[in-house]
């Protein structure tokens, strides 16, 4: 794709009070710069001024983002070099902000030629002819990002152009830089260009991006444009694209003047805040629930049945935590129909169809996760001796991120009165379709409960169903630690009754 741009987005305004001919941009004492110089003065600007430099980038502080910031100082075209779900693309396009907001160009340039710096020789004409009363228009930086993801089937006319037959034979001479319908990156000139996944493009098209990233200039069907793109070029990569399909040529790479190495989050709370911060949760995940799920996709990515190669994107964390939002919606729903009065254990206030009986709120539990190792096993690629035991071994990981959250969280803390309930043959039934209200009813009250949702982050004054999350977590955490039984039954419910 080219341009990033929402389909029905609509395009920036600029300001009334900018320069609208050339005479008012001169007068206003307006200066030329190259992307990579106007790249540096911002950069530069809001490390001056302890602004925000990349939005949106979690975990990248001390590692990966001082490397970027030194190769834009320096002007340095780079590569991205990680496995996949490490932020790349979101990095890339952060850089965008980087650029001033609006740039003046000339109207209807597909190259975004500047109105002090023409290319083409119609564009030099033209402003020789108008001078100082050309009238000129204003690009928003958003514009001014072009990116391709690398495929086997790009050519070097979607990267750089071709000739246009129909301009030939409206009569113009073969080389004329009219007859050229440009590329994706000779109309990112002036801006950012992206390509995505690198080693997927064959090694001939790779050879057409040699001249762009030295020489500045592109060739089209065998004879030479001297057209000095102004461009900044960033790729990605993964490194097992190396070996199994592709890689990136020799003289490609040495034309790049930084590699930067990305990283997934190096500890639990980075895994967290991109958690937080990208899932989109269609119902309240308690802060114990999305540890249990930080945990559980770093197990994964350090566990020896999984291919180090491949890695395990941090989408998988993310994903994980909007299918167990989804879970507690779903039990909501249903609990609020008729369904739910079905499903309710013989002798509760839903079976016995109460009308007072108040609408469950959506709030995860642990018992959530359970469907996240069979919905999300696809992202995950296993070592090829662990074929059909993928969801075993997930599940087996999901167990012992939950136990060290419940250590982490709740060690030390007297929960004796949990064990003593079920202490005498009585048993607490939760699972899916079980209400909140319900599950609270069984345990009823318990010496140690509010200390225990209180480290869990529930407050003093938690809901019902948050407090029913915070239960459902000891119980799961008592059995998981050998204080506590657990049964599956055959309807799908879990109960927790006696020692295990």
């Amino acid at each position: 794709m080219g341009r990033v741009t929402a389909p029905n987005q609509a395009l920036p305004v600029p300001p009334a009070d900018l320069p609208g001919t050339l005479g008012a941009l001169r007068a206003a004492g307006h200066r030329y710069q190259t992307v990579k110089q106007e790249l540096r003065h911002n950069l530069l600007a809001r490390m001056r001024s302890g602004g925000d430099r990349f939005p949106g980038i979690v975990g990248y502080d001390d590692s990966v983002l001082p490397e970027v910031e030194r190769a834009l100082l320096a002007g340095h075209d780079m590569v991205l070099l990680g496995e996949r779900g490490q932020g790349k693309t979101r990095l890339i396009r952060s850089l965008v902000a980087l650029l001033d907001e609006w740039t003046p160009v000339l109207p209807g340039s597909v190259l975004n030629e500047h109105p002090l710096h023409p290319l083409t020789p119609a564009s030099r004409a033209l402003v020789a002819e108008a001078g100082d009363d050309l009238p000129i228009a204003w690009l928003h930086r958003s514009m001014r990002y072009g990116e391709k993801l690398a495929t086997p089937d790009t050519s070097v006319g979607d990267l750089i152009g071709d000739v246009d037959p129909i301009r030939l034979a409206q009569g113009r001479t073969l080389g004329d830089p009219e007859t050229i319908h440009f590329g994706l990156v000779p109309r990112t000139n002036r801006g950012i260009f992206a390509v995505n996944e690198l080693p997927d493009l064959a090694e001939r098209i790779q050879v057409a991006l040699l001249n762009v990233l030295e020489e500045r200039d592109i060739q089209v069907r065998g004879y030479q444009l001297r057209l000095p793109l102004d461009l900044f070029l960033v790729a990605s990569a993964n490194p097992e694209d190396y070996t199994n399909r592709g890689r990136i040529i020799t003289p490609l790479k040495d034309r790049f003047g930084a590699e930067v190495r990305t990283h997934y989050p190096v500890d639990l709370d980075l895994e967290l805040a991109l958690i937080r911060q990208e899932a989109d949760l269609v119902a309240e995940v308690p802060e114990h629930v999305l540890e249990v799920l930080a945990r559980f996709a770093r197990a994964v990515r350090e566990s020896p049945s999984v291919d180090p190669r491949s890695g395990v994107s941090a989408r998988f964390a993310i994903a994980a935590a909007e299918t167990v939002a989804a879970a507690a919606l779903r039990r909501a729903g249903l609990l609020a129909g008729p369904a739910g009065s079905r499903a309710a254990p013989p002798g509760s206030a839903s079976a016995a169809g109460d009308s007072t009986v108040r609408e469950e709120s959506p709030v995860a539990r642990v018992g959530d996760a359970v469907s996240v190792t069979s919905t999300l096993r696809g992202k995950v690629e296993f070592e090829s001796g662990e074929e059909g035991r993928e969801t075993e071994i997930l599940g087996h990981l999901l167990r012992t991120a939950t136990a060290e959250t419940f250590r982490s969280r709740l060690a030390g803390l007297d929960l004796s009165g949990f064990t003593a309930l079920v202490g005498e043959g009585a048993v607490i039934e939760t699972g899916e379709l079980v209400s909140s209200a319900e599950l609270l009813r069984q345990v009823g009250t318990v010496p140690g409960l509010a200390k225990a949702l209180d480290r869990l982050g529930l407050g003093d004054a938690p809901t019902p169903e948050q407090a029913a999350a915070g239960v459902e977590f000891v119980l799961e955490g008592l059995h998981l630690t050998r204080r506590l039984g657990k049964d599956v039954t055959e309807s799908g419910r879990t109960v927790y009754g006696g020692r295990s």
